[in-house]
């Protein structure tokens, strides 16, 4: 592999509220997922998202997710097929006109946190938001998790699939990432995370928790944002890629 991209979920913050560390992490990334208002975000802080990564030449994304401020988009919401289409449509269109409206284009969806999860494990709910993705635009890029069956539901749809690996995430023998519930879920150190992109670029593994190598192949690494560590894990992993003739590039 001689180009990895790096994204991070972006826009997070929203009324008084400020999350994660986005001017800061800008400059280390080349694709971001920004929220939609439903797990985090308003209209003016996803715009003011919008005009950062037209300065730093991002790539952008929709993080659409179940609508959950309380709980930041990381509990399973019981919803009607139906009504979970509809969320994702309006989610997805809300951000695709905000990006129109700056004269850019919006390539891709990125399920945020219990939402991307569960489709990675659910292919009912794995089919509903491709499908509702497919009827904004069928051009749109679908990213999910490496190795799920995401993946072959979005090919089904003619629609690309982009597989995502985690920078700073912890994951499991079976290739599922661990639990945020659970201790050890988040990486903060920063080499072990670098060396976790540096392993799935060059050899297309990683190590589980109990020390068990996991399969992974991925196009795009994501790091989090609201991970304190993040900017010293960013720095890190441009250090080793540039040392192993590996260039940061969206997908």
């Amino acid at each position: 592999m001689n180009s990895v991209d790096i994204n991070c979920d972006m826009g997070e913050s929203y009324g008084n509220y400020t999350i994660g560390n986005d001017e800061a992490i800008f400059p280390h990334i080349t694709s971001c997922n920004i929220a939609c208002g439903m797990h985090a975000g308003d209209p003016y802080q996803i715009e003011r998202t919008i005009d950062l990564a037209i300065q730093h030449q991002v790539q952008i994304g929709a993080h659409p997710g179940y609508p959950d401020l309380q709980g930041f988009g990381r509990r399973v919401l019981p919803m009607e097929s139906a009504e979970l289409s509809s969320y994702i449509k309006y989610q997805v269109s809300a951000l695709m006109g905000l990006v129109a409206s700056k004269g850019v284009s919006m390539t891709y969806v990125k399920p945020h946190g219990a939402l991307y999860n569960e489709m990675a494990r659910n292919e009912a709910v794995a089919r509903i938001v491709v499908k509702a993705i497919k009827a904004i635009n069928p051009d749109l890029k679908v990213m999910g998790l490496a190795g799920s069956l995401v993946k072959d539901i979005a090919e089904g749809e003619d629609m690309i699939f982009i597989a995502e690996a985690f920078a700073d995430r912890q994951y499991e023998a079976n290739g599922q990432l661990r639990s945020r519930q659970l201790e050890h879920a988040v990486i903060g150190d920063a080499e072990k995370a670098a060396s976790q992109v540096l392993s799935i670029s060059q050899s297309g593994k990683t190590l589980s928790l109990d020390g068990s190598e996991v399969p992974v192949t991925a196009q795009s690494f994501c790091i989090h944002g609201d991970n304190p560590a993040a900017i010293s894990i960013l720095n890190t992993i441009t250090e080793k890629l540039s040392a192993s003739g590996i260039t940061k590039k969206h997908f």
